[in-house]
């Protein structure tokens, strides 16, 4: 995570240095932007076998009128395994001291947003859906033969075969994907005169991933937007 915390960090520098004239002509062209970092809070299921992680996100759009506008985001967020995750798999016979494991969540979103801008103050609303990726690694890791299959094998991408879970490989990496929806809430603050704005938003995601357990998310964000 500390090399996503780094990105973050420095695309917020080289957006702060960005010169008023430029924000200006963003401006002129009905054109918003946004990217900020923040954390996410994994809901029941995903609460089950995940635990705190950071989030990133950017995105950019057409202001289709004073209040409207039509953004297409990116969003990362990590889905750091808990006890639960491991709790069901983690076997010292088939195990090492080098295993380790991790689960990142990527989305393209387009997203319709509805904001209301004062003099210093904003807020907005905004939802939408897209396309949901779920990828998930166990490294170093070997299943004992026999395993019966449960909910947290789905979890880590496994596709059983007769109820039972596949023993082929040492690293396993599994992706799972398919459609979701976001909906949420932010306010804003102006900075600048030329419309650089920070902003703070909570948004709940759910996609399920196409098995038994879906993702559902409500990642805090942190940003700059303009």
């Amino acid at each position: 995570m500390t090399r996503q915390v780094i990105l973050f960090l420095a695309s917020l520098l080289t957006l702060s240095a960005i010169p008023l004239r430029a924000q200006e002509k963003a401006q002129q062209s009905g054109f918003t932007m946004n990217i900020g970092g923040g954390i996410g809070v994994p809901l029941n299921p995903s609460a089950r076998f995940a635990g705190l992680g950071g989030a990133f996100q950017v995105g950019a759009g057409p202001r289709l009128n004073k209040h409207s506008s039509i953004i297409g985001e990116f969003m990362w967020h990590g889905l750091p395994p808990n006890r639960g995750a491991f709790a069901p798999i983690v076997n010292p016979q088939v195990t090492n001291n080098s295993f380790g494991a991790s689960v990142n969540l990527y989305a393209l979103t387009a997203n319709y947003m509805f904001h209301i801008e004062g003099h210093r103050y904003g807020y907005y609303v905004i939802g939408g859906g897209g396309w949901y990726y779920r990828y998930a690694q166990l490294q170093n890791y070997t299943v004992a033969p026999g395993t019966i299959c449960s909910p947290s094998w789905d979890w880590w991408g496994y596709v059983c075969q007769s109820g039972l879970v596949p023993t082929s490989n040492v690293l396993a990496a599994r992706g799972v994907s398919s459609g979701g929806v976001n909906v949420g809430a932010g306010v804003t603050i102006r900075l600048t005169g030329a419309g650089l704005k920070f902003y703070m938003e909570a948004r709940y995601h759910y996609s399920p991933q196409g098995g038994n357990i879906s993702t559902q998310i409500v990642p805090v964000t942190f940003g700059i937007r303009w």
